[in-house]
């Protein structure tokens, strides 16, 4: 792994935060967060720590989501959807894309056609909105890079690499938070963060 990782970066790679789903399951689809503090050293990987939660994974971006649209719609049409399982899972898959589409845009519409009693549902959400709806999730993220660290005894200053995998890491926010948590653009600059 470690010859791998040089092989790509093109240079020596000492320390690395790796954060990657480690349960593969139908109701899961690899949703966890985990964080893992490696060292490489010649011939050999040293595990320094991980941490994780397998109760906060990218379904939880969606679900806030969906709470939000769900009372949208009980606002503007005076229905509450939330014990119609056809809508929520179709009011969940368009929250999905958005959260996608979010990711590279800063805006995005939800638009459902015959959400509930024929009635068309067309909403719109901010990557600013998407980013307080979800606030509790992005700190437990940093708790849980946080606690690694800790768990590790080591210094943040010495991870020289950050590798995010998985679909929640695309998302700008947490992006931000890990380059913002490790020196923002001088880290980023300074150091590889994928």
């Amino acid at each position: 792994m470690g010859e791998i990782a040089e092989a790509y970066l093109g240079s020596t790679v000492k320390d690395v935060v790796i954060i990657v789903p480690t349960y593969f399951n139908v109701s899961q689809r690899g949703g966890t967060l985990d964080v893992s503090i490696l060292t490489f050293e010649i011939g050999a990987i040293n595990v320094k720590a991980i941490a994780g939660d397998t109760h906060l994974r990218g379904q939880d971006f969606d679900n806030t989501m969906v709470n939000h649209f769900v009372k949208e719609f009980s606002r503007k049409y005076k229905i509450d959807i939330s014990g119609d399982p056809r809508a929520l899972r179709r009011l969940n898959s368009a929250c999905e894309k958005a959260k996608r589409i979010l990711s590279s845009n800063t805006t995005t519409t939800i638009e459902i056609e015959s959400l509930n009693q024929g009635i068309d549902f067309y909403s719109s959400i901010s990557r600013a909105k998407f980013e307080e709806l979800n606030k509790n999730h992005f700190d437990k993220c940093m708790e849980i890079v946080e606690k690694c660290i800790i768990d590790s005894g080591m210094d943040k200053s010495s991870i020289h690499d950050v590798v995010l995998v998985g679909g929640s890491t695309r998302i700008v926010k947490v992006q931000q938070m890990v380059s913002d948590f490790f020196g923002g653009e001088a880290f980023m600059q300074k150091h590889q963060c994928r």
